[in-house]
């Protein structure tokens, strides 16, 4: 059943504690540590070419958020935006709330002009294929030490 009374609304400042146990968990190659957390927080909230959005529901207060950013690129001729991190409850999964996350940042990515909206996932592809994004690349990364 869908959740239509989650608020999709951009992050305060005073978000941060409702989005750290969702970041936290989402983690996986990399053990977050609160302090880095509330430092990059700081950052994020309302930074140029970026989106930090939160899903507010009156049960769960902080249900999801999604970080993204855009960048100026030569192959696709401008701007491009780029999911990195969607995150939702897992208690408030499959109610609509990481889709309605999702077009809102496709809203935020055609109103600064980007060619594309892209993002990397390892556990969520079904999610993402049901969106109708491609399965397009293969993500490669190197961790420095």
């Amino acid at each position: 059943m869908p959740d239509e009374q989650a608020l999709i609304r951009t992050a305060r400042i005073d978000d941060g504690d409702g989005v750290w146990p969702l970041a936290r968990d989402f983690a996986g190659s990399f053990e977050p540590r609160r302090d880095a957390f509330d430092a990059s927080w700081a950052q994020l909230v309302g930074a140029p070419h970026t989106l930090l959005l939160v899903a507010e529901t009156p049960e769960r207060a902080v249900a999801g958020y999604l970080l993204g950013s855009s960048h100026l690129t030569f192959l696709a001729n401008g701007p491009v935006a780029w999911v990195e991190e969607l995150m939702v409850d897992e208690k408030a999964r499959h109610l609509g709330i990481g889709r309605r996350l999702m077009e809102h940042a496709e809203t935020w990515a055609q109103s600064i002009g980007a060619a594309y909206v892209a993002l990397a996932s390892r556990r969520a592809g079904p999610f993402y294929l049901a969106l109708d994004y491609e399965d397009s690349a293969v993500f490669y990364k190197k961790t420095l030490a």
